[in-house]
């Protein structure tokens, strides 16, 4: 899958499909996951298929949710966050 990266002019197509797939996957997550943790422990292929696709459910979701919060930042919709921790002199610690 190749990575595509949000347009600050435009993609509001592509956000709301990108929102929607945020949506399948983390459905796919929770129910995949589900099914893999209460699954039958004497049916491992099955258990295993579950785990794996509550994995890539996971892995998609996540992809998915940072992409918009990227887009987001782009287009203006949300402040954009800071990138690295920032340190505050305390007077109390300067000796």
């Amino acid at each position: 899958m190749a990575l595509v990266h949000p347009t600050p002019g435009g993609g509001a197509e592509m956000s709301k499909l990108i929102a929607i797939l945020n949506v399948i996957a983390w459905a796919g997550f929770w129910s995949f996951g589900y099914l893999a943790l209460t699954g039958n422990p004497e049916a491992g292929g099955r258990m295993t298929i579950a785990l794996l696709l509550a994995a890539a459910g996971a892995a998609v979701g996540l992809w998915a949710y940072f992409w918009l919060v990227r887009h987001s930042e782009a287009t203006g919709y949300a402040k954009p966050a800071a990138s690295r921790a920032r340190y505050e002199a305390d007077e109390g610690l300067e000796g």
